[in-house]
């Protein structure tokens, strides 16, 4: 259980991604081929992160990036908000008012 909220995208319908946008993706979130592979045939999440934490700068931009890259491709994806151990499906506009309001 952490004291700060994480948020994280993870593609609804599983795709079996080519290596090209797997590596592209791996360019977006930093987690390997392999790793992203497995997370996308799970329905994990491809990229996660713990807000307000000492790499906070860092983690906005790859949010963003992945839904940016989610978006272009049309990606059915969703975003989910953990927090004292609850996990819920969010909104965009809940995401990016949870990092506005993070900066």
């Amino acid at each position: 259980m952490t004291d700060s909220p994480s948020l994280a995208i993870v593609l609804d319908s599983r795709p079996d991604l080519p290596a090209i946008l797997l590596k592209e993706l791996y360019g977006v979130t930093g987690r390997s081929s392999d790793e992203l592979h497995r997370a996308i045939a799970a329905g994990a999440p491809v990229y996660s992160a713990e807000l307000f934490g000492n790499d906070h700068i860092e983690v906005v931009p790859r949010l963003e990036k992945t839904v940016a890259f989610c978006e272009r491709l049309k990606l059915p994806f969703h975003v989910e908000e953990t927090y004292d151990g609850e996990t819920e499906v969010i909104g965009l506009d809940v995401m990016r008012n949870i990092l506005d309001s993070s900066i």
